[in-house]
């Protein structure tokens, strides 16, 4: 099935797999933003508010480059009562009309915060315009899910912009298109199922309950990978970090239910935490018999940014293969549409 190109252009009616397969365009993309006088406030925190895909990019912003401030990530209604004048607010949403990041903007506003602005249009891009806000324009990638590269351009260069990281760091995301490219092109749907690591793992996670693990410096790409399960491929995922798992999880597995109809994912990285490293070891040990076998991705690159990259997008290919398998197009998410008219009525 995944090698019959006429069935996967039948279903994939969007084209999402080339939408993965040319992700590393969006690097390209220039942002032409006038960020004023920025980098001459001495900021305290940074505070994103962004739900689902809006806010990917500023989980992996939490992995790489890492912040010389405090940095969370509001996917919420309110913001932390912190926020004042000297906290740098970033509303974040791909289609500049989701209701609790313009809820989180309108009380940032409140508190005198510095307002920047990251989106594709809508709302936000019309608020943005009138109080001559910094705003970040996305490019068309069809559905937030699909912009995580350029997010993750349109975030650093926020931190550029306001003096909170060097330009060496845009330097260093768009040097890696060309090792994104060479890697992208062993998961392209052209490239048969027995050459193909991306149509391999989806085959083995078809009909199961997926479980992604990771450790801290993986876990935004874990949760990407649990994303796109859910949007792209319409299946039940769920994500989880080690070390907390073995706080808590890890004994779950131990008992109830005796048939366990799982898939276990492990990212594990030799960048990793030595411990961590142990720990995810240790765990499949005393978990063996009793919770499937995990599938061990090991992220391919040299940087931590590489490694980030590179999982990120494999993760984008399991799951739009196993669209494929369910017999689905990976693109719409009809049933979050509809919520979302039901809630305003």
């Amino acid at each position: 099935m995944l090698d019959d190109l006429k069935y996967i252009h039948e279903k994939d009616v969007q084209d999402a797999l080339g939408v993965a397969e040319r992700q590393w365009q969006q690097l390209e993309y220039e942002f032409a933003t006038d960020f004023g006088n920025l980098s001459n406030i001495k900021y305290e925190n940074i505070v994103l508010g962004g739900m689902g895909g809006s806010a990917l990019a500023a989980l992996v912003g939490q992995s790489w480059p890492g912040l010389s401030v405090p940095f969370q990530i509001v996917r919420d209604y309110d913001i932390p009562e912190y926020v004042s004048e000297k906290t740098l607010f970033i509303a974040s949403s791909y289609s500049g009309n989701t209701e609790e990041t313009l809820s989180a903007l309108e009380q940032a506003e409140a508190k005198n915060a510095v307002i920047v602005v990251i989106a594709h249009g809508g709302k936000l891009e019309e608020i943005a315009t009138q109080k001559q806000y910094p705003f970040l324009k996305l490019p068309d990638t069809g559905q937030p899910r699909y912009a995580m590269l350029v997010g993750l351009k349109a975030f650093v260069s926020v931190l550029v912009g306001a003096g909170l990281a060097e330009k060496a760091l845009l330097d260093e995301l768009v040097g890696n298109i060309e090792y994104l490219k060479s890697h992208i092109i062993s998961w392209v749907a052209t490239v048969p199922t027995a050459s193909n690591p991306a149509k391999q793992l989806a085959l083995e996670l078809i009909g199961k309950s997926i479980v992604v693990y990771a450790g801290p410096k993986f876990y935004p790409a874990a949760y990407k990978w649990k994303i796109s399960f859910n949007e792209n491929a319409k299946h039940v995922a769920w994500v989880n970090q080690y070390p907390e798992f073995n706080h808590n999880e890890f004994i779950g597995w131990t008992k109830q239910p005796t048939d366990k109809p799982y898939a276990i994912i492990d990212i594990r990285s030799n960048l990793d935490h030595p411990r961590v490293l142990k720990r995810f070891e240790v765990s499949e040990r005393l978990l063996s018999g009793v919770r499937p076998a995990p599938h061990i991705i090991v992220p391919e690159g040299k940087t931590l940014l590489q490694q980030l990259l590179w999982t990120t997008i494999l993760g984008d290919f399991v799951s739009l293969y196993l669209a494929l398998l369910n017999g689905l197009n990976p693109t719409p998410v009809d049933l979050i549409e509809k919520f979302k008219r039901e809630l305003d009525t």
